[in-house]
């Protein structure tokens, strides 16, 4: 028998779930259209490698990964790309993202898919399958998963499999526990040969009692001899990843450290399901299944296609009148959709149709009573009010010495208060500010090194200049103290008679023209015809009279 452990806090929504699992996944309708953004991962935005008015094929990359932590976006069935622009996105901002739109032809026709045994791949092949087969956490984080399963030096002993699945209303890793649990165990298998790891712990929250039964079963048809599953109790955030891994280990992931330095890693029950089938059969992440439930008739769990718009997906339920709303998610960390045409993403898991009777408007907030219930119930540990009164205050030195950014925004802290504050908004406002901030800091600190560095190359160009002109004029000396001393026509002799002198200069021009013609090389006088010759020979003999007439004029009679 496993010893269980507990984490601090803690709270027992009302689960709602008996809504949505009393019926089998059922695969969605073909959309109308699919409005696919190209970042629905952690890290670098995807790069569209398509063009509007080109037929893609299901499955066809149609926005490949950027840089070293990215993913790839494929097709999500075969069709024509209408545009390639911003949409809104499921965002709580309600901020457009870079997307793609692609209007289906009806065909649902798959490219050309590659089969593998992964048994007979190298680590790094199987991680860039991964890779480019768009491959994320489907847990919440969709951290791409080819990042995660690299254990970079690190010993792994214990590979943690996400099945708790503690957020009221969300069913769907219920139903895929209870419907797909061999190749859910399969892609557990591939993970811990990845990741070397030593055992395989599956959690599941022990008020899901035909998941449990079915990958125990799974377990012992599959002779899966180092997976144990494990009922964990029902209690929320139960299925945080740190949460869990206290539960089931009793190891403490401290602030600031990853779960990989004390030996463990968590992913969810579907990211090891669809990277199963990225490698076995070459699909890539283009559905995920999806809880629809809330204010429809029919609740129960969709197979959708990724971009699938919410309203064609939630109308499949039977909308019900007086819907205010989708929220996406559950109701303690889900977020308010700006819009009922934005598209199911990776991270979709759930979409519950909003209304007045199910969500009541929130109560006005009070003043804080300081009654502590929020840090009895975090699981984090922290000080909720503290962080409160400074992040309202814009004090966020003081809310991250508080340890801010520890919280996991699960939203206990405002289940609990009877102020009705709502606490996490506070901090999300917080952080954006904080990131805000180290965002300008950084373009701040870009300018400021660029204006450095072209300082620095003023100066260093203003150097190299005067170092050069030193060097000339240093060579320039070295010149003229190596020439030979003037001659004694050209040295100017105090009390000389002026006369005289301006004649030893005349003679010095003289002597100097006559060298420079000496040295010169008359121009154009290679092919001379006989008659440019003559010529030539007559303007050099009339030159030569001329100096005798000078000559014997400047010596006078005899």
């Amino acid at each position: 028998m496993r010893t269980l452990y507990k984490f601090h806090g803690g709270v027992h929504p009302p689960t709602n779930k008996d809504q949505s699992n009393q019926t089998s996944i059922k695969q969605a309708a073909l959309p109308s259209k699919l409005i696919i953004p190209l970042h629905q991962h952690v890290g670098n935005i995807a790069r569209s490698i398509v063009k509007v008015g080109e037929r893609v094929l299901k499955g066809q990359i149609i926005g490949r990964p950027e840089g070293h932590l990215s993913s790839a976006v494929h097709a999500s069935t075969s069709g024509t790309i209408t545009a390639t622009d911003t949409e809104q996105v499921a965002h709580p901002s309600g901020m457009p993202d870079y997307c793609i739109t692609l209007i289906p032809d009806g065909l649902d026709e798959w490219m050309p898919l590659e089969e593998h045994d992964w048994q007979s791949m190298s680590h790094t092949d199987l991680r860039h399958k991964l890779r480019d087969a768009g491959v994320v956490g489907l847990g919440g984080a969709v951290f791409p998963s080819d990042m995660k399963l690299y254990s970079h030096n690190q010993k792994i002993t214990t590979l943690v499999l996400n099945g708790a699945e503690c957020e009221p209303y969300i069913t769907c890793d219920d139903l895929l526990m209870r419907e797909r649990a061999a190749e859910i165990l399969q892609g557990a298998e591939m993970m811990r040969a990845l990741l070397y790891a030593d055992n395989v712990l599956i959690g599941i929250e022990d008020n899901k009692p035909e998941a449990i039964a079915a990958m125990r079963t799974a377990v012992e048809a599959g002779k899966h001899e180092r997976m144990e599953v494990i009922a964990v109790p029902t209690i929320y955030p139960g299925g945080g990843a740190k949460q869990l891994i206290r539960v089931l280990t009793g190891i403490e992931v401290a602030a600031g450290v990853r779960s990989t330095n004390m030996g463990v890693q968590c992913f969810n029950v579907g990211t090891a399901y669809s990277a199963w089938r990225a490698i076995r059969y070459g699909e890539p992440l283009i559905s995920r299944i999806v809880t629809i439930t809330g204010n429809v008739a029919h609740p129960q769990n969709f197979e959708a296609l990724i971009g699938t718009p919410g309203n064609e997906l939630v109308a499949q339920a039977e909308e019900l009148s007086g819907t205010t709303g989708y929220i996406m998610g559950g109701p303690m960390m889900g977020v308010l959709l700006p819009s009922k045409q934005v598209g199911v993403v990776k991270a979709t898991n759930c979409l519950i149709a909003a209304s007045d009777k199910l969500f009541p408007p929130p109560a006005p907030a009070m003043p804080c009573i300081r009654c502590t219930r929020c840090a009895d119930v975090c699981p984090s540990e922290l000080q909720p009010q503290e962080l409160y009164w400074f992040s309202k205050a814009k004090n966020l030195a003081k809310a991250q010495d508080y340890h801010l950014f520890d919280c996991i925004e699960c939203g206990a802290c405002s289940y609990v208060c009877p102020s009705n504050i709502p606490l996490v908004q506070y901090y999300r406002f917080a952080k954006s500010e904080i990131w805000a901030q180290e965002a300008s800091q950084k373009a701040a600190d870009a300018a400021r090194e660029r204006h450095e560095f072209r300082e620095h190359r003023i100066e260093r160009e203003k150097l190299e200049k005067a170092e050069k002109l030193a060097a000339k004029e240093k060579a320039a000396l070295a010149a003229k103290a190596a020439r030979p001393l003037q001659s004694p026509a050209t040295v100017t002799i105090p009390n000389a008679d002026p006369e005289n002198t301006i004649q030893l200069k005349i003679q010095t021009a003289i002597d100097h023209a006559k060298e420079q013609a000496a040295a010169s090389k008359p121009k154009n006088t290679e092919q001379l015809t006989p008659e440019q010759l003559a010529q030539i020979a007559d303007i050099e003999a009339r030159r030569a009279r001329i100096r005798e007439i000078a000559k014997a004029a400047s010596e006078g009679p005899a």
